[in-house]
């Protein structure tokens, strides 16, 4: 089946710095049209401004449906439809696991967790009814090995992206929409940098089997992998890149 003309369009949530924007930069080099999101549409814009290729940015936030639809009217209104949505956004926190109270608990899930199962619903919805679509939702090691780094109620809400990744694959396969996930470890980003002071950094670096943080580009790249229509397979896995802290 020969793909629809916006296959090569993409939304990327969260896409205003780290890994979101990595994403983003390298889909926009690969030849996708892309539309950065972000709830700070101050930072998305700045982002979408260093970057070639065909992007725009929005300011959104993922953890409203509307806005959802917002933005998938507003792609389909400048490039013509979505093929590619990539749910990155997250809110991260190191707080204690007996120091989180609910309402921090609340916050952080709604971001990655809820955020991600509006993302896909949406997306599922619109790519259903083209016939096509490619859903990469990111996940984190955290989800797998119970957090280290990272606090329960991240650990919590990427777990639960994986398992999301599975339910919606399962469902929209036979429209010819795929699911999958990307669960890296601590990668070499300034977030990360910022989240962790120097000698918790270096520590954990010190469990890693390969000796380095990960290479977000490397990322990306998988992203764009999954978002190709030849990733037609690829349904429902969550793709390891962890350095070997983790190994299934």
């Amino acid at each position: 089946m020969t793909p629809p003309a916006c296959h090569n369009v993409a939304i990327v949530t969260g896409a205003a710095g780290g890994l979101g924007q990595v994403i983003a930069r390298r889909l926009a080099a690969d030849g996708f049209r892309v539309l950065l999101t972000d709830i700070d549409g101050e930072a998305v814009a700045r982002a979408a401004g260093t970057m070639a290729g065909d992007v725009a940015p929005l300011a959104i936030d993922v953890r409203d449906p509307a806005q959802f639809e917002a933005a998938f009217a507003a792609a389909t209104a400048r490039w013509g439809g979505v093929g590619v949505l990539v749910n990155n956004a997250a809110l991260t926190r190191t707080t204690p696991l007996f120091e989180i109270s609910p309402e921090e608990f609340d916050a952080v899930t709604a971001v990655a967790l809820k955020g991600c199962f509006l993302g896909c619903q949406t997306a599922g919805r619109h790519m259903r009814a083209q016939r096509y679509g490619r859903i990469v939702n990111i996940a984190s090691l955290a989800g797998q090995n119970g957090g280290a780094a990272t606090g329960a109620h991240y650990a919590a809400a990427k777990g639960g992206i994986m398992t999301l990744t599975k339910v919606f694959a399962r469902d929209l396969a036979a429209d010819g929409v795929t699911v999958n996930a990307i669960s890296p470890g601590p990668l070499d980003l300034d977030s990360v940098r910022d989240l962790l002071p120097p000698d918790r950094l270096a520590a954990v670096v010190g469990t890693i089997p390969a000796g380095t943080l990960g290479d977000p580009d490397y990322i990306a790249r998988l992203v764009s992998l999954l978002a190709s229509p030849q990733a037609v397979s690829a349904v429902g896995a969550t793709f390891d890149v962890n350095g070997g802290l983790y190994l299934r």
